[in-house]
Parts: C-alpha cells; sequence; structure tokens
C-alpha cells in the first residue's frame, strides 16, 4: 500500500515523488519508470480513434490511481483514487490499516464544507471541498439518503459511510476543471513551447516564432516570480550559432546516417556522396527538430511533432502547439485539425502518399502501423491511421522530387 500525502488543489505524492497537477504527461510517465518496482501494472488508455475527444490517461492499476492529462496540452488536470494509505497535508492520516476512510473521519480531517450532493443513478454522495472532493459508496444501505429536518433540499450523508473514491484537481467544480499552468518544480531547467508560429509568404515556409516558457529570473513578461515569456524566431538559412544563441542547446544532436530522400530525386546514381552527415538539433520540449546541412550548418528543415498517443514516437517529444497561416484562404491552421480538413483548406495533394514505416534497430515491430506522408505548399503532413497528424515537416526552399516523407530525426527511428 503507497503512503501518499494529498495537497487539494496541487498535488498527490510522498518524500520520493510527486505528481503535481499541470505536470506534462512525459514527467508523470518519468516518475513511474524510476519506480518501477514500488509502482505496478501501469496502463496508458487513450481513444485510438479519436483523441482530442478524451482525456489520456495513467492507471495505476495496482494502487487504484487514476491520472488524467488533458488530451490537447497533455498536462495533468485530475488525479482519481481509491484510497491507499493517505494523509491530507498537515500529514494526517484518513486513511490506513488503522484508520477507515468514513464521513467521519474525512470531517475530522478537513473540516466543515458544503452539504453533498447525491447522484442517484451511481448511488454516491459527493463532498466537495475547494480543488478535492469525496464519493461515498451507499450500497450498503437499502433505504434512500435521509433529508435534514427544514432542510429538505439537502440530503445527509449516513453515518459511517466509506468513502469509494478522491479526486483531486484546480477550483470548485470537478466537471470544468482545467489543467493549470506548468508548476516551477516541472521545468528542471528547460524551456518550453507555449505555441510555434509558422512563418511564410506566397511561395512557403520561411521560419518558425516561437513563444517560450522559462523559469528564472531575468527581462520578459513576468507569470509570477520566476516564469517568464519570451519570444524567439528562427529562419531557414540561420547558422548553427544563430540557433544555439535564440534556443540554447538542444537536448540531442543526431547525425544522419542515410539520405531516405535520395531515392526520389531525379538522379540519385549522379549524387556524390558526402564525406559528412546532416545533423539535427532535436528540442524534445518544444517538440521541434531542426535540420543542419552538413557542409554549410545552415537550417534547411524544420519538424514539428503533435505527439498523438498512437504513434511510434509518442511521449519522445512535447505537443507542439504549431498554427500554419494559410495563403488561399483567410484564417489560420491549427495542429488539431485533421488531414480531410487540411485537404479542404490546402487543396489535394497530386502524388500519392509515401507510406512510412518506422522501426528502431533494437526492435523491428511497430504496433502502432504505418503513417502516410503527403507533399503540400514545401510541406510534409506525416498522416496517421486514424486520420490526424503526426507530424509536419517544413522545407526552406523548392524541391524538385516527386514524393516526399519527413526524415527520421532522432536516433529511436
Amino acid at each position: 500500500m503507497l503512503d501518499l500525502e494529498v495537497v487539494p488543489e496541487r498535488s498527490l505524492g510522498n518524500e520520493q515523488w510527486e505528481f503535481a497537477l499541470g505536470m506534462p504527461f512525459s514527467q508523470a510517465i518519468s516518475i513511474l519508470q524510476k519506480h518501477c518496482r514500488v509502482i505496478k501494472n501501469v496502463q496508458v488508455l487513450y481513444s485510438e480513434q479519436t483523441p482530442l475527444s478524451h482525456d489520456l490517461i495513467l492507471n495505476l492499476t495496482q494502487d487504484g490511481i487514476k491520472l488524467l492529462f488533458d488530451a490537447t496540452n497533455q498536462r495533468l488536470k485530475v488525479r482519481m483514487a481509491r484510497l491507499a494509505q493517505i494523509s491530507n497535508s498537515h500529514c494526517i492520516h484518513f486513511n490506513s490499516q488503522a484508520i477507515t476512510p468514513t464521513i467521519e473521519q474525512i470531517d475530522q480531517s478537513f473540516g466543515a464544507t458544503h452539504p453533498g450532493v447525491y447522484n442517484a443513478a451511481e448511488q454516491l454522495f459527493h463532498l466537495n471541498f475547494r480543488g478535492l472532493s469525496f464519493s461515498f459508496q451507499l450500497d450498503s444501505w437499502n433505504e434512500a439518503p435521509k433529508y435534514e429536518v427544514r432542510m429538505d433540499r439537502f440530503p445527509s450523508i449516513p453515518h459511517g459511510a466509506m468513502v469509494k473514491r478522491m479526486h483531486i484537481y484546480t477550483g470548485n467544480n470537478l466537471q470544468e476543471t482545467k489543467a493549470p499552468a506548468m508548476p516551477l518544480a516541472c521545468f528542471m531547467g528547460n524551456i518550453f513551447a507555449e505555441s510555434v508560429d509558422v512563418l511564410r509568404d506566397g511561395a512557403g515556409p520561411l521560419g518558425l516564432k516561437l513563444r517560450l516558457l522559462t523559469a528564472g529570473s531575468g527581462l520578459g513578461v513576468m507569470a509570477d516570480a520566476k516564469v517568464r515569456y519570451v519570444e524567439r524566431s528562427i529562419f531557414f538559412g540561420d547558422s548553427c550559432q544563430d540557433v544555439l544563441g535564440t534556443l540554447g542547446s538542444p537536448h540531442k544532436v543526431f547525425y544522419k546516417s542515410e539520405d531516405k530522400m535520395k531515392i526520389h530525386s531525379p538522379s540519385p546514381h549522379k549524387q556524390v556522396p558526402s564525406k559528412c552527415n546532416d545533423y539535427f538539433f532535436n528540442y524534445f520540449t518544444l517538440g521541434v527538430d531542426i535540420l543542419f546541412d552538413s557542409t554549410t550548418h545552415l537550417v534547411k528543415k524544420f519538424v514539428l511533432h503533435t505527439n498523438f498517443p498512437g504513434h511510434y514516437n509518442f511521449n519522445i517529444y512535447h505537443r507542439c502547439d504549431f498554427k500554419i497561416p494559410l495563403v488561399i484562404k483567410k484564417g489560420v491552421f491549427v495542429f488539431l485539425r485533421q488531414w480531410d480538413q487540411i485537404q479542404e483548406l490546402l487543396g489535394h495533394p497530386m502524388e500519392k502518399p509515401v507510406v512510412l514505416h518506422r522501426s528502431s534497430s533494437a526492435n523491428n515491430t511497430n504496433p502502432f502501423g504505418s503513417t502516410f506522408c503527403f507533399g503540400l505548399q514545401r510541406m510534409i503532413f506525416e498522416v496517421m491511421q486514424n486520420n490526424h497528424i503526426a507530424s509536419v515537416t517544413l522545407y526552406g526552399a523548392p524541391r524538385t522530387t516527386s514524393q516526399a516523407r519527413p526524415e527520421s530525426s532522432a536516433s529511436s527511428h
């Protein structure tokens, strides 16, 4: 049984780890991997066909804990738990081997609150505090709930009623709660992208404009004492030093071992082999890869990742919340749109898609299947089998290839 501490509107955890509201999905996964000997039997639950319609869930089946992540920003918004050995923020246990989580115990641990709300369909009483709610099971009672004298609008929770589950969230209403801003403790020296705008002209993409979040002191619009927002732009043709000065050091530098675009060029056999390989800067917390030419060391390609569950690269990158301004119609293309909707706005590709089979050197099995790559207006859209966009590759100059596909941009590909 896990011994956990509850902090309403903030977290559930102990001295070794903490699941904090607003935490990115990947950091929760890192905690589970680090403590895999203690926290076992974890499931990842998501909607395969409509991943944006349902929360992304980490189900800790052995410990009765569910972590619900917002489907759009993939940050933790709700923790639902069957009670393990749990104490409140004052370290007073309200459930353990020696203490039963009854209504009386909850009152003693958390104090008075508004009257409970009865759900007849579930046969559950919901007792709500700010950022915290308890659901009481009434299976052991054979009669409807009692109502207080002259207070017939407010049913009373029977004495001895047991807590069935607990929710931790932000705000006063569980049904309307949203994932809060990322806590300072989750930055850990990284920068994150709140949004990414693709800069374009009539001919095609020019570069990226990034709105970045970082923790620390310095100039900028202060969200609070330590978190600040800064805007940075990078363009095709920028040098390696320019990018380092703008975004800082990448999480990883990946050198391409081969040019997978070569087979689609008009005369691949006439190309002179290069002694050097092009290389990527992988910015995992931005959801962005940047490809540099091996000879000039200038930017030649950007790759933007949506990090949808059900894709081979899921959880390698944070989701890149990018927008692409349209040329043929007024408006902005947002990454949440599906491929069918994109074609209505940008037009239909002239060529058939390239089928992309991803695998690693250690494991040739890909349980998620192939993806399909379509070229439109100097952009390559990688489309999953559920019609959602897995990545967008932007090119800085017109290409003459008859077909195109996004590059493998991390060593795990």
